[in-house]
């Protein structure tokens, strides 16, 4: 018989499934791992292919938390790729800040005022609340991440403002580049009132030697006013802050703003580890019922010192 007779031979049932099950161990021993978002009691939690979590997306606030604000819908803890915590959740100079968030504390859709920051001072924040609706991982493979974020911005029961948020994220050596897409859609006509602080604001971890950089270097600059939107730091491309841990090492969190943002001033305060770009600080932002607001930044969250190179090139780039 030859050996092309044999080998065309109808193969027995045990034949075929041992090699179906060998074809099938063989197909799942070739997939990569890949980035995950995995559940967690209070939010969902991206992490790398090995495991390593790169941030939490929180979705409710924790008990017990020391937290202020009426909403959670951020981004804490938020890590450096070794691991370390870069951000603040409720500190003690402000309990209602909140790791990475996106909120205003002067804002009027149609008839209503609502302070989703959680300040409590120029607009009520009872039942104001940032409720979230989804939190979903959409594409993923061994360098990378897409998550997709969806939350109401309610007065009551009233839905008064729609969110929708983009977040991709990869490793670039020592620091995690995510790019944040907000679109913000307003039920009825809005207007975020003229102020010195508020919207994006990202608070960074906090130790003893603290330092603000732009591409110049090193920021000497004063503290602005909450209450004057005309003492805010300018317009830049990029602020980043950095901090030095006990054990001397640094570690960072900066900000790229996107050229196509309304026009900002910086409300950057270095003492609270705070960048906080201002759209509302050289004007009022007003929307139509319907009309979306987009807003874009990328935060770079690092080990080491700030990453200059890294920074002029995320803000050079056509994004």
């Amino acid at each position: 018989m030859s050996h092309f007779s044999t080998l065309t031979r109808p193969l027995s049932g045990s034949v075929v499934f041992l090699l179906a099950g060998l074809l099938l161990t063989t197909s799942f021993a070739a997939e990569p791992a890949r980035w995950s978002l995995v559940a967690e009691e209070y939010g969902k939690v991206l992490q790398r292919a090995d495991g390593q979590p790169v941030f939490q997306y929180l979705t409710d606030k924790p008990e017990g938390s020391p937290l202020t604000a009426n909403s959670a819908c951020c981004l804490y803890p938020v890590f450096t790729p070794s691991g370390e915590r870069a951000v603040e959740m409720a500190p003690e100079d402000h309990r209602h800040h909140r790791g990475v968030y996106l909120a205003w504390h002067s804002l009027r859709v149609g008839d209503q005022r609502a302070d989703f920051w959680g300040w409590d001072s120029l607009a009520p924040t009872e039942t104001r609340v940032i409720r979230n609706r989804r939190v979903e991982l959409v594409a993923a493979d061994a360098d990378q991440a897409e998550v997709a974020v969806e939350n109401a911005w309610m007065m009551g029961e009233q839905v008064l403002v729609d969110e929708r948020l983009t977040i991709r994220a990869r490793q670039e050596g020592a620091a995690y580049v995510l790019e944040l897409d907000f679109l913000l859609t307003a039920r009825e006509s809005m207007e975020i009132e003229r102020t010195a602080f508020g919207g994006f604001c990202v608070r960074g971890r906090m130790a003893a030697d603290r330092a603000v950089y732009d591409a110049e270097g090193r920021v000497e600059r004063g503290d602005p006013h909450h209450l004057q939107p005309e003492r805010n730091w300018p317009a830049a491309d990029w602020y980043a802050y950095h901090t030095r841990l006990d054990d001397g090492r640094l570690v960072g969190t900066a900000v790229v703003n996107h050229p196509d943002n309304p026009p900002t001033s910086w409300h950057n305060i270095v003492r609270w580890g705070m960048i906080n770009p201002c759209i509302a600080a050289p004007a009022a932002i007003r929307r139509e019922a319907g009309q979306p607001l987009r807003l874009r930044y990328v935060l770079v969250v690092h080990d080491g010192p700030y990453p200059r190179e890294l920074l002029q090139q995320l803000s050079s780039v056509d994004r």
